[in-house]
């Protein structure tokens, strides 16, 4: 396995994956153990070749809404999104745990809000965190702490926490995984649409971007935001795909430097 894609001479050390809640629940809303246990091998394989990996995982309020089954007593949006995550987070550690475990791996959480990464103390403690726990061998898995950030100051979405992590541990790469196979010159789903397999952070491509409607428990983060991110990333000299996250090996086959999903360079 050579750990470095075509034309970059450098070897991948750092890896930060993010999963959309998509690609790991079904059309019923509900998490599928065997999409975290592929997504959970594939990492295990990076570990094996010494590549340090963030992942940033989504699903926790979807988590939580299998736990309370609606039964809510209060309808507001932002209360009813807190209690949803708070009780989920730890129903999606227990599934990474175990499947970590079954590894050998050990794996941490790392819940932030947006304050944690501004310049100062907050940030020198957040890169702290993440070096300590990527020099011992742990997998930091990361999540927004939905259930105390301030709805004024909340991350547009986990795509944007991802890119944040990926720029606080220096990371040779970002993926972001979701239920499309990349960015497309058109809606996926309509024949005319082609993969757009490699994008230039100067390139204009916004106008291909469909609107999508999403409902409660569901991801905040549409193609949109994955676009703005993507190149944000890849301005930071940090390659960033976007790719499907239900595809066999696909974390596997973009370090290998397969041409899977859509790549953002300079």
């Amino acid at each position: 396995m050579h750990n470095t894609t075509e034309k970059e001479s450098k070897p991948i050390k750092r890896v930060v994956i993010k999963v959309g809640t998509h690609v790991i629940t079904n059309k019923d809303n509900r998490i599928v153990e065997k999409v975290l246990q592929k997504l959970v091998d594939q990492i295990a394989h990076l570990h094996e070749q010494d590549i340090m990996t963030v992942l940033v995982s989504s699903g926790s309020v979807i988590a939580g809404k299998e736990v309370m089954r609606h039964q809510l007593k209060t309808d507001d949006k932002i209360i009813r999104r807190q209690v949803f995550s708070a009780i989920g987070q730890p129903r999606m550690m227990r599934h990474y745990y175990t499947l970590f475990r079954s590894y050998g791996i050990r794996c941490a959480q790392v819940l932030a809000t947006k304050r944690d990464f501004d310049a100062g103390p907050h940030r020198e403690n957040m890169i702290n965190c993440y070096e300590g726990l990527l020099q011992e061998g742990v997998v930091p898995i990361a999540n927004e702490d939905d259930a105390v950030s301030l709805s004024m100051s909340t991350f547009t979405d986990n795509d944007e926490l991802a890119s944040l992590v990926a720029e606080l541990i220096k990371a040779d790469m970002l993926i972001l995984l979701t239920d499309a196979d990349g960015f497309f010159s058109g809606h996926p789903e309509d024949p005319e649409s082609e993969l757009l397999s490699h994008i230039s952070a100067d390139e204009p491509v916004e106008q291909f971007v469909q609107e999508s409607t999403k409902g409660e428990a569901q991801g905040r983060g549409g193609m949109k935001s994955k676009l703005n991110i993507a190149k944000k990333t890849a301005n930071l000299g940090i390659t960033t795909y976007i790719a499907n996250g239900k595809r066999p090996n696909v974390v596997l086959d973009i370090v290998n430097g397969v041409d899977v999903g859509t790549k953002f360079t300079i």
